[in-house]
């Protein structure tokens, strides 16, 4: 790992919005999908997945949802069910209610929060396959209320055996029963339009290639979708009292999911800052991950040694990192002072790998600086909100002149005589 200045250092990078040739290819797609469903959906998943399917067999059986189980270790049942209680514990503290407000002058004022009807989980193949991230995205819209969950993953995120059996358990135990084995632009397509097999959904969420994340980007208005997500990244804020084998494992964790990924170091010791960049290169050669790990580290990693804590708070704010380790002797007293970060780890067994598996609070959290203006996955993704107005005949004559001279400021007549015509009916009209 190399060390950088704070000044010029930025976790932030360029948006990746594909090249042309992508982009094309996914608006072909799309407007196939949309044209021909599922006849579309057939073709596509041939040519890019090279399996044949029937419209008869994008939906996967019931059979083959336990058929699943016989091939994941009781082990693996039992740590999803473990981390699915404590998702849903943490999300069911989330949830809020409708509200009525009823005015002296007889109006009720209020706001209907409703779950989203239909919401379309994407989980994606090869080697971003990862059981957790079906339960982040599937129990917040529980918890919600979304009574229809339907999931979406290519046909062979397991190899030539079909898909993932780890996969369809964590969609079984967290409560998904509809899945259809199809991928890819193709698979955001259906979500957003339908087919014969896959009716629209309200909502896409899930991560993916770029051929995913321009397709969720060309459907966004018709259905919402949860975010264009970055490369993983953790910023760990550390002083002399941290473990540098900690640190540096902490590091590690976050470069072996991709290439791209960053892992910083913050630290106000320069002997701290040189026992970690010694640790990271030995732990590294013990990696599997390695040749993953090793283009992170060498292309977007950095250590920043800053002359305070509180300086180190302010290399971190304007990171806004993905999440952020405070490794520090008082973390509690700190933590405060942090405006910007998707997730906060305080002391030295919060590890970040306790947040992706099992603590409780949602792993799919803003990258690429967006910390500093949006927030993790929960419950309010999946809700959405009506105001209610019911104003009495009191509170019309008392401010209707008001609305009036607000409406004709803005040059809206109509809107005016929408007021007057009623003031006048009850005489109460002003010149």
């Amino acid at each position: 790992m190399k060390m950088v200045s704070a000044r010029h250092f930025d976790l932030r990078r360029e948006v990746e919005y594909g090249s042309p040739e992508q982009n094309e290819a996914v608006q072909n797609i799309v407007k196939a999908v949309k044209q021909e469903g599922d006849a579309a959906l057939l073709r596509f998943t041939e040519q890019f997945d090279r399996t044949r399917l029937t419209a008869d067999k994008l939906r996967v059986t019931k059979e083959e949802l336990q058929g699943a189980y016989d091939q994941v270790e009781t082990s693996f049942v039992e740590a999803i069910r473990a981390a699915a209680a404590n998702i849903r514990s943490f999300h069911a503290k989330e949830k809020r209610n409708s509200w009525m407000d009823l005015q002296p002058d007889g109006s009720l004022l209020g706001q209907i929060i409703r779950p989203l009807k239909r919401v379309g989980v994407y989980v994606p193949g090869g080697k971003a396959a990862y059981p957790s991230s079906v339960l982040m995205n599937v129990i917040p819209a529980q918890v919600a209320g979304v009574p229809e969950i339907v999931m979406v993953t290519p046909p062979a995120t397991g190899g030539k055996e079909g898909i993932d059996p780890y996969i369809l358990v964590a969609a079984a135990e967290a409560g998904v029963h509809e899945i259809y084995r199809v991928g890819g632009a193709q698979a955001i397509a259906a979500l957003a339009y339908g087919t014969e097999s896959i009716k629209p959904v309200d909502k896409i969420c899930g991560p993916g290639n770029i051929y995913v994340a321009l397709a969720k980007r060309e459907v966004y208005g018709v259905v919402d979708i949860d975010s264009i997500a970055g490369p993983s990244e953790i910023v760990v804020l550390a002083d002399d009292t941290a473990d540098p084998a900690y640190v540096a494992a902490d590091l590690l964790s976050q470069a072996e999911h991709d290439e791209m990924a960053s892992a910083i170091l913050v630290t106000s010791s320069q002997r701290f800052a040189e026992e970690c960049q010694a640790e990271v290169l030995r732990q590294l050669h013990l990696l599997p991950r390695r040749e993953i790990a090793e283009k992170s580290i060498e292309n977007y990693g950095a250590i920043i040694v800053v002359d305070s804590i509180d300086e180190g708070i302010s290399v971190v704010n304007r990171l806004a990192p993905e999440h952020l380790e405070m490794m520090i002797a008082e973390p509690m007293a700190h933590v405060g002072k942090v405006e910007n970060a998707g997730a906060i780890f305080l002391g030295t067994y919060s590890s970040e790998p306790v947040g992706d598996y099992f603590a409780g609070p949602n792993h799919i959290i803003p990258t690429n600086g967006t910390a500093r203006f949006s927030s993790p996955v929960d419950v309010d993704d999946f809700i959405k909100k009506s105001s209610m107005i019911y104003y009495s005949k009191e509170a019309l004559l008392q401010n209707g002149e008001t609305i009036m001279e607000l409406a004709r400021r803005e040059g809206l007549e109509g809107h005016a005589r929408a007021i007057e015509i009623r003031l006048n009916k009850e005489g109460k009209a002003g010149n």
